[in-house]
């Protein structure tokens, strides 16, 4: 999650409780799902 918040600039403790909420009612998955295919990895980050 903290690649999203990296990405979209906010907190990535925001971000999990975004998708815990959505993760309730069946959309967080598919969500990050998404998120996953479509944000591209930061070059920058240290594997």
């Amino acid at each position: 999650m903290r690649g999203i918040g990296e990405y979209f600039d906010i907190d990535p403790t925001l971000v999990r409780l975004i998708f815990i909420l959505l993760g309730l009612n069946g959309m967080g998955v598919l969500a990050y799902l998404i998120a996953w295919v479509v944000i591209p990895r930061n070059p920058n980050h240290k594997w």
